[in-house]
Parts: C-alpha cells; structure tokens; sequence
C-alpha cells in the first residue's frame, strides 16, 4: 500500500501550501513567551509602606514625613517598617503627638508603594507583599500546572478529534483568558486565568507543531519544531522590548491578546492533517484536502496513486494504550519523558528567576531570546548533518555540564537556576518549588538540574537514530516492526523530533 510520504512527494513536500501552512501555524509562538511577562517582569519587593492615610483625618496638612512619623514603627537599621504599621486611633492630632502610638499591626489599608521599576505589575496590583510575598510563585506554579493540564487534555483530545480543532480551540482559549487575566478584578480570579492560559498555550505548543510537521516531507521535517522555536526565541526579545516600552502589566496584556486576535482570525483556515483523517478512514475528506494542496503548490498528482493511497485501510485505534503495551515504546517513551522534564526544569529555573543576575532584567531577557536563535538555526544544520540521536546526546550533556560549571563561579555572580510533553510540563510546575531550595543552598537547585540533564543526555543512547527516516503511519512501524527505507534527508528539533516521530500516531 502507498504511504502517504508518497503523496506528500508527488504534490510537493515543501511547497507553498507547507511554507504558509507551517509559518501560520509556528508563528503564534511568538506570542507564547509574551504571556509570562505579568510573572516575569514583577519587581517581587518593592520599595513600600502601609498606607496610612487615616490621620489625614486628624490633620489634613501633615507633611509626608510627618506621617511616616506617627503612624509607622522603625525596624532595627532605623528604616520604616515595610509590613507594620501603628493602630489606628480616634484621637485628635496633639494627642497622638503628645502620647505617640505604640501598638502595631499589619497593613489594615494597602500599601504606598515608591521608587519602582514599573508603572504597575501583579505584587502592586494585588499587594503580593509580606505575609503573601509567596503568592507570586503561586501564579507561576499554576501557570504552569496548566501547561501541564493542557498537555494531558489537548494530546490524547488531538487522536480523537484531530490535530486542527486541537490547534483551534487552545488558541481562542487564549485570546479569551489573557482578556481575562488583564481584566481581573482579585488575585483569585487572575490565578485562574492564568491556569486556563497555560492549558490553552499548552495544547496549542502541542497540536500546532504536529500538525505543521505531518504535512512536511522527510527533506525539511525540522523547519515546524525549530521554526517554532525561532519565533519563540524572537518572543522572549519582544517580550523584554514591549515591558520596557509600557511598564504596565496590563496595558501587555492587551497588546498580547490584540495579536493573538489575529491569530484566531486566520487560525480557521489552516487544514486538518491529512495524515490524521487517513487513519480514521475519512477517504474523501483526504482526497479534497490532497487536491487543494497540489493546486497551492501547483502540482498534479496521479489519479491511480491517490486511488491506492486512499484505498480502504485499517482505522487506527489503540491511543495512549498502545504506547503502554509495547515494550520498545515504553523504553523510548520513558526516555524521552525524562530528557524533556530535564530540559524543562533547568530552562524555567533560568527562565524564572531572570532578574536575579545582577543586571538589568530586560538586558538579560533579551540576551536570554537573542541567544537561542542562532541556536535553532544551528540545530537545523546539525540534525541535517550528524542526525537527531547524536545531537540530542551531545545538546543534553554539553547543556548539563555548562551548568555545573557555574558551580564555580562566587555566588554573588549567580542565581538560583527554569508522558512526553507531560513530563516537560511537570518540570515545568516543579522549577518555582526547586528554586525555593536556594533558601538552604544557592547551590542545590543548579546540583539538581544539572545532574538530571547529564543523565538524560547519557539515556539517549539508548535511542535509535531516526533522521531521513518517514514518518511511521502505525503503532506497528513506530514499533520498529517494518524496516524504514532511507529516504531523502529529513530532521526534527532535538526532544520534539522524536516525540513527534514515535508518538504522533498514536
């Protein structure tokens, strides 16, 4: 039976259905990194302290430092208290001055907050200061629990329902929830909706890479992982840029959800995977799709080979089940599982704590973005070149290492380091808690990661090589049970290449 690698041959692997096709679906990515800035860019402790308005009351013509005088408790190097204020009282102003006030409380009407490096973010917004200074890597670790819940939901929703409407709806959950988020009236209603945007970012990371790549030929396979990690990388820049420019929180927010409106306008355009409907069987949806393609791309295809490739086949089933009851796909599950919970936990270690470098906080972001998009170039040349296995190991242990050495340098010149895409989510929600371990050791969460990378750069080996290989169209191929004739060249982004190559049809 033809496969549907010769299909993609025949009506053009790379042409310009699959150049629109995989840049409207890759350059949403752009806006991913965008979404973490009201995390990112918060400036955790402030300069503050309580707002103490209330003996404006007793004497409306006290100068600010007055004020601060009478109504705010010094800490021991004489500065005022930051958390603490006195009680208020119903006295006249001679005898709060004549008597003083000596018990004090907690902030009972906000904070004033001063000397900031930005108009407005979520600490001074929803005062996450003091006793709640911890509720920020609340909102990162729920953030990221919705990566994860999207990951669990929008992969094994895309075998059932397709790659296109798994791709649709993640986007329009965005534009919907980082409306949602910029608008929240309480820290409450703003946790949740960064929830449900991780979630919906997640399914979409997912479902918009496999889609892009199941319609690429073996010759340019990497173009969709790397170049949606191009234009995240170009985000992370962007990102560091549009914070500078507006210091605002929201008014980002708006600018974000502005693009991803453009987004979900164009998202309805994009085709399901004809790779997808072939195995559910739907032979006339692919045959539509299959000439419409060729026309973009202003090919012919063979009427008696799309007859052969259409031909009535077996409907694949199995899902998730058919990865746990195949011995070689567990071991390359497990593996590359634990290769992208490493990745993971170190880049949001990084990723998280991007101000603590000693310099400026969007210098840094920006050379965090900058850097990675040679990287992915790179990527695509070394995957073309020395094959997938061989570079994931060398990236794995090279990145691991690299870490370690940072051991060596004083702290003071430190920072407490950011089921397949489920385990890069998981590590994903545990990198704020790892980082919370600094507080015993700055050391122990750079140990931490850096020796999970290690490890799972030496567990690739294990792996086959997969470059210029076709995509498997069964559990039975992804199993190793055909032998996979040599086609042309053909390459994935590192992690991404496998996961998509042994898990895609599943």
């Amino acid at each position: 039976m033809v496969d549907f690698g010769e299909i993609l041959r025949s009506v053009g692997d790379f042409g310009l259905f699959q150049k629109l096709n995989t840049f409207g679906l890759t350059f949403p990515h752009f806006l991913m990194p965008i979404f973490l800035s009201s995390f990112l860019f918060i400036q955790s402790d402030p300069e503050r302290h309580c707002n103490t308005d209330w003996i404006l009351s007793a004497d409306p013509n006290l100068t600010t430092e007055e004020q601060l005088n009478l109504t705010l408790p010094r800490e021991e190097d004489g500065t005022f208290s930051r958390c603490r204020m006195f009680v208020p009282v119903d006295w006249n102003i001679d005898a709060i001055r004549e008597y003083g006030l000596n018990e004090t409380t907690g902030c009972q009407n906000g904070w004033v907050y001063y000397n900031t490096l930005y108009e407005a973010t979520i600490v001074t917004d929803f005062d996450l200061v003091c006793d709640k200074s911890n509720m920020v890597a609340v909102v990162q670790t729920v953030f990221l629990t919705g990566c994860l819940a999207g990951s669990f939901i929008f992969g094994p929703i895309a075998e059932l329902y397709g790659r296109r409407r798994t791709t649709q709806l993640p986007a329009v959950l965005l534009l919907i929830f980082v409306i949602v988020a910029g608008v929240s009236p309480n820290f409450y209603v703003h946790v949740v909706s960064q929830f449900m945007v991780g979630a919906a970012l997640g399914g979409y990371r997912i479902n918009s890479i496999v889609l892009a790549t199941e319609w690429i030929g073996v010759t340019k396979r990497s173009f969709a992982s790397c170049l949606s990690q191009e234009f995240s990388a170009l985000g992370q820049c962007a990102m560091a840029g549009l914070v500078f420019a507006v210091r605002d929180w929201k008014t980002a927010q708006y600018i974000s959800a502005g693009a991803q409106a453009f987004v979900v306008l164009y998202i309805w355009w994009i085709p399901e995977s004809a790779r997808w409907l072939l195995g559910q069987g739907r032979t006339e949806e692919v045959k539509e799709i299959i000439h419409r393609v060729a026309a973009i791309n202003k090919k012919k295809i063979p009427e008696n080979l799309l007859r052969e490739a259409t031909a009535e086949r077996q409907v694949q089933s199995g899902g998730i089940r058919a990865i746990f009851t195949s011995t070689v796909l567990m071991k390359y599950f497990l593996i590359l599982s634990f290769s992208w919970f490493s990745l993971n936990l170190g880049y949001f270690c990084l990723t998280l704590n991007v101000g603590k470098f000693g310099l400026s906080i969007f210098l840094v972001q920006f050379l965090f973005g900058i850097s990675e998009m040679p990287a992915h170039l790179l990527c695509m040349w070394m995957l073309e070149l020395i094959g997938r296995k061989k570079s994931l190991i060398s990236t794995l242990l090279a990145g691991g290492f690299v870490c370690f050495l940072t051991l060596a340098f004083p702290q003071a010149r430190q920072t407490a380091v950011g089921l397949g895409s489920a385990a890069f989510r998981i590590a994903g929600l545990l990198s704020p808690l790892l980082n919370m371990l600094a507080t015993y050791h700055w050391s122990i969460p750079i140990v931490v990661f850096s020796s999970l990378t290690v490890v799972s750069g030496a567990l690739v080996f294990l792996l086959p090589e997969t470059s210029r290989k076709e995509l498997p169209d069964s559990t039975n191929e992804a199993a190793g049970n055909r032998n996979m004739t040599t086609k042309k060249t053909g390459s994935d982004s590192n992690v991404a290449a496998y996961s998509s190559r042994k898990f895609t049809k599943l």
